[in-house]
């Protein structure tokens, strides 16, 4: 069998998972009307039902449903009477396949008349020739059936789900609006805690030093004529903690927005950022990699490269802190008026952003300019994180 025809059987054998489980889905609704009718439980229902049409579609939609409750209502409705439909269709065309495959050899042990064993094709059979060749073709033609209709009928059916839990414009511009008002409202609490961590550095670190600096240099200049060996002890102190100062005030500027980034650009950042990773980093810039290029299309805003930047440094982070990886492979690239950022590593995967592995950071970042972060962490790996940031056309 080739890779099409086999691709072809696993779609089937899928479809019949699917539109089974939605038949029975449906019985238990039916069971359920009560339960359902309250519009958490119905909510809660309908996103089970709508994760089962992501995975058959193999779509990347959120599993969350956010729709109204008549929405809701409407859904299950149409939900129960396809999937009675096209259920009781897989049953008659499997079911018939399976029934004749197995009681067509035993239509001798059977009654003679039972739809069963005593008849193929409502033909009543008197030999094993006709049971045979009767038999076969029926079974044959069943499974056809079943070869055929199971997956587009199962698309039809996941599709029609995903279609009515889907949000409306006004629903998505209204779900937009509260997205980005939660994520400006972090930005900014973000924003104030990062003001006073740098006030804190500053305070405690490059401001001691300076002081120190001032108070020996004073020494010196009191003492220059009467002890000149001391003098010369203190300039060397001196100089020492200005070194220190000029270090750490750096450390600070870097956190804030990469000095690189405005010698470099994006490009030539994200390659020294690739030797410096503890990890063997592949980069795959595209049209990145030539700067004459990116400015054709016009050159991404300062904060949307000092988020591409942080997000992919935090990525490498993480792979080499938390995910035991030993390569990973950095895509950025022009996708229209959009930055694509994709950041893939082979380690163990399991990445959770609730146990603080920074990808909240990450996803509070993107999120407050309005651009999407996507973690694809499955037990055993790979991990891949992929952004897309808003930056103009």
């Amino acid at each position: 069998m080739n890779d099409q025809g086999a691709g072809r059987l696993s779609e089937t054998w899928r479809g019949l998972g699917y539109l089974l489980g939605s038949l029975c889905t449906a019985a238990l609704a039916v069971l359920a009307l009560p339960v359902l009718a309250v519009p958490a439980a119905a909510r809660a229902w309908a996103s089970w039902h709508r994760r089962r049409a992501d995975r058959l579609l193999r779509s990347a939609r959120s599993g969350a449903v956010r729709v109204g409750p008549w929405r809701v209502l409407g859904w299950l409705c149409t939900c129960i009477v396809t999937s009675v439909a096209f259920g009781l269709v897989v049953v008659l065309c499997a079911g018939n396949a399976v029934t004749t495959a197995v009681t067509v050899p035993l239509w001798w042990a059977l009654p003679a008349g039972t739809p069963a064993g005593g008849f193929a094709a409502g033909v009543p059979l008197t030999g094993w020739g006709m049971a045979l060749t009767l038999g076969t073709a029926q079974a044959v033609a069943f499974a056809a059936l079943t070869y055929w209709l199971v997956p587009p009928l199962a698309r039809l059916h996941a599709r029609t789900c995903l279609a009515m839990l889907s949000p409306s414009t006004a629903e998505r511009l209204a779900q937009r609006v509260e997205t980005l008002t939660e994520t400006r409202a972090e930005a900014m609490n973000a924003h104030g805690a990062e003001l006073r961590r740098i006030e804190r550095d500053l305070h405690d670190g490059t401001q001691a030093r300076l002081v120190a600096l001032v108070m020996r240099l004073g020494v010196a200049r009191e003492l220059l004529d009467d002890d000149p060996q001391l003098v010369a002890g203190l300039l060397a102190e001196a100089h020492e903690n200005a070194e220190e100062a000029m270090t750490e005030l750096r450390a600070v500027i870097r956190t804030i927005h990469p000095p690189i980034l405005a010698d470099r650009g994006l490009a030539g950042a994200l390659t020294a950022l690739a030797a410096r990773s503890a990890i063997d980093t592949t980069l795959d810039l595209e049209d990145l990699e030539d700067l004459e290029d990116l400015d054709a299309h016009g050159t991404a805003p300062a904060a949307v490269e000092a988020v591409a930047y942080h997000t992919i440094a935090e990525a490498l982070t993480n792979a080499a802190k938390h995910s035991r990886a030993t390569r990973s492979t950095v895509r950025v690239a022009r996708d229209g008026d959009r930055l694509a950022i994709e950041v893939t590593d082979d380690g163990i995967g399991g990445a959770d952003e609730t146990l603080g592995t920074g990808i909240a950071g990450i996803r509070h970042r993107v999120l407050a300019l309005d651009g999407t972060v996507r973690l694809h962490s499955p037990a055993g790996g790979p991990t891949t994180i992929t952004v897309s940031l808003p930056c103009g056309s």
